[in-house]
Order: structure tokens, then sequence, then C-alpha cells
């Protein structure tokens, strides 16, 4: 590792990411920052975060392997570098779940974040109709973004009952912050038509069809904005051999893994929001320098933000029904061209892989294993590296290091 290591290195920059690299860097750590987007901010700042960067940061820039313990490759588009670290914490963040249905490959067929994405990159979406679908607060505040800059939200379907939802909105009065953040997400969707117990089944070229209380319906739009909540991304993690459930990163109490010097934070440990994302990455950041006294003064404040998680996972489960939107015909790895009827052939996660090369593709698995962990209760059994798709120099040629 050498003696230039630096003291954190914090893989992430979003409010987690962000969280933990201030507080370690405020200690006096050298401290460093990686992420692959182009600025700091995470997906949910995604080119609007204005705030002064905490430490050096690698933007553009994407681990690949981890070599040997306490260090890792990174890769950008101007080449490759090793960096060595005393302490590491992941803030990987997480992604959007799809699940696949007759027409979920189909151009105008995007994820929720994905469209909002696309359309901070610069997509013109203004007098576009756009149907939002799926699961979760994600799709409220989507649909506010879209609207706001111009697109035509014909409706929100939430496959959530309405009687799920009732009591997660009256458990807000014991969270006031997040009972005015609802308030202003609804204000700002007045007109729009928020259909609970609504999913869709089908998308065609000129839209999709829904289905709700037993009637289905087409309903005409331009883009379908479709995602079933978000899935922690754990492959980091699990290379470097942090114990991970079925929820996410297994952490303790200072946000350490099983992995002694591996801290994890935010949405990797589990789907929880913007504020309990930022209050681990606190824990995480103040832990890997050695201060659990100031540590501990964000533990009330975590654990308060955890029970309002475990609320949101409650009201926003997914429901048995959509386990029957794919047929045999349905593409469910979508980078391979495999079929739904090929993969339930298989006995489980590692046969499909040999059999079908499904969640072989560039993306290995990150679509279609969280789509056939909710289809089939599939699993991944391992990670290897790369944890993207890197350069054979990134991995086998030579490696400038950096100090």
């Amino acid at each position: 590792m050498g003696d230039g290591a630096y003291d954190v290195v914090v893989v992430g920059a979003g409010p987690a990411g962000l969280a933990a690299a201030r507080c370690a860097a405020e200690s006096g750590a050298r401290a460093a920052m990686v992420d692959d987007n182009p600025r700091p901010g995470g997906q949910i700042w995604r080119g609007e975060w204005m705030g002064r960067e905490p430490c050096t940061t690698f933007c553009g820039t994407r681990v690949v392997a981890v070599p040997e313990p306490g260090v890792i490759t990174l890769e950008s588009f101007d080449g490759t570098l090793e960096i060595g670290y005393r302490k590491l914490v992941l803030a990987t963040g997480a992604r959007e779940r799809f699940l696949p249905f007759p027409g979920w490959t189909l151009p105008h067929v995007m994820g929720a974040g994905g469209l909002q994405a696309l359309a901070k990159s610069g997509l013109r979406i203004a007098g576009k109709k756009v149907v939002v679908a799926g699961s979760g607060p994600l799709l409220l505040a989507v649909a506010k973004y879209l609207r706001g800059h111009g697109a035509d939200v014909r409706l929100i379907a939430e496959q959530a009952d309405q009687a799920a939802l009732t009591r997660f909105g009256a458990g807000l009065i014991r969270h006031p912050g997040k009972l005015a953040q609802a308030i202003g997400l609804r204000a700002g969707l007045l007109g729009i038509r928020y259909l609970t117990g609504c999913w869709p089944i089908a998308a065609g070229g000129a839209g999709v069809t829904l289905r709700r209380a037993g009637r289905t319906w087409d309903e005409p739009c331009d883009y379908l904005a479709c995602g079933f909540g978000l899935i922690p991304n754990v492959e980091l993690a699990a290379l470097l051999g942090c114990g991970v459930g079925a929820g996410g990163v297994e952490v303790d109490e200072y946000q350490q893994t099983s992995v002694a010097g591996v801290y994890c934070a935010g949405e990797a440990t589990g789907i929880g929001g913007l504020e309990l994302s930022e209050v681990e990455g606190e824990i995480a950041g103040y832990a890997a320098v050695g201060r659990p006294e100031k540590a501990r003064e964000f533990f009330r404040a975590r654990e308060s933000q955890r029970r309002f998680a475990a609320g949101l996972e409650r009201a926003f489960a997914l429901r048995n029904e959509l386990k029957t939107l794919p047929g045999d015909d349905t593409l469910v790895c979508r980078c391979e061209d495999v079929t739904f009827g090929r993969v339930r052939q298989c006995p489980g996660w590692r046969d499909a892989k040999l059999h079908t090369r499904c969640g072989m593709g560039p993306c290995q698995g990150r679509v279609c294993g969280g789509a056939l962990e909710f289809l089939l209760g599939w699993r991944a059994e391992s990670v290897r590296p790369p944890v993207f798709p890197a350069r054979i120099e990134s991995l086998s040629g030579p490696r400038c290091p950096q100090p």
C-alpha cells in the first residue's frame, strides 16, 4: 500500500459519500472521493449539486478491480491508475428495479429515474405525453420534475394499494420533515391523476396498457417512465468480501462491514432515502478516522430515519400479481436476448448463466438480476472482477500508481 496511501477513500459522491468525505476531511484526514459521474452529487443531485468538493475527487472514474488489500484499480477516459487506502467507505448507492413485461424494451419505455436523468442532461421533454408507473416515492419526484420542465404528465400509476399508503401517510405525523416533503410533492402534482393499485401490463408503440381493479385500458404516451423501487449496489462490497444480506451490505453500529477497515453507508446498506444516507455517511466518515464519539452523535437520527425507511418498505411492497407480467417470450435479459421462458427452466442463477448467458452481458446482471430476484427468488451467488466493463489494459497493462 505504501506510505503515500490516502487515509480514507470514499467510493461514491452522492449524499452518503459526500457526507462521509466531508467528515473525514474536516477531521484532518487525507481523503479522496471516487465517482463515475462527471460531477459530484450522485443520481439525486445529478448536475445540480453546487457545493464545494470536500477532498481530492476523481470524477468520471470507476472502480473496476481490487488487486490487493488496501488498493483499488480505477479507470477513466484518460487511463488507469491505482490508489491505496487505509480505510475505505463504500457509498455506491442504488439503481432502479425494472420488471419485464411485454414491450418493456421499446425505445420509449425508460426507467423513471432514467428519464429524469436524461431530461437533466438535455433531453427535450416539453410537450411530451408521459405516463409514470411502478412503485415508490421516486415516481412522485420524477413526475414533479418532468412537469416542471414542460412535460404533459398524463397519470401516475402506483402498484401499491390505497390502504397501505393511507397507513403510511398517517405515520408521517411522527416525521414532520417527511410530512412537509410529501405535502410539497402532492401540491406540485395537482391535476395529475394518481392511481393506486394500478400497474403496466404491456407497452406498445403508441402508449401503455394499464390494469386496475380488474379493468385494463390503453393510455397514449410518448414516454413511459417505469420503475419498481430501488436495488442496493452491493457488487463492490461483495468483491471485497463484505457480508451482504437480503437488504444490502451488512454493517455494525459504526457502519463498518464484516471486513475490517471497510465501511458502507447510504442506499447500499438498504433503501432509506436522502436523510438516512447522509446520516449514515456522517457516521461512517467519523468512524473511519477514529472519532467514534462524533459518530455516536448521529445514532439517534439514524434510528429515526431507519424507522421511516421500514415503514416505506412495507407500504410499497411489490404485489404478487407483478410476477405474472412476463410471458415465455418476454425478454428478461436485454443484453443477451434471453427470454423468461428459457430462464425459468433453469434451477438457479448459476445454471441460467451457464445455459442461457443470462446476466453475462455488459450490465453483468444489474438489470435482469433484480428482476429475477423478485420473479424467481434468485440472488447472485458471486461477484468477480471487473466490477464494470473495463478495458483490457486496465486489468493487465501497466498501471500508474497514485500517491
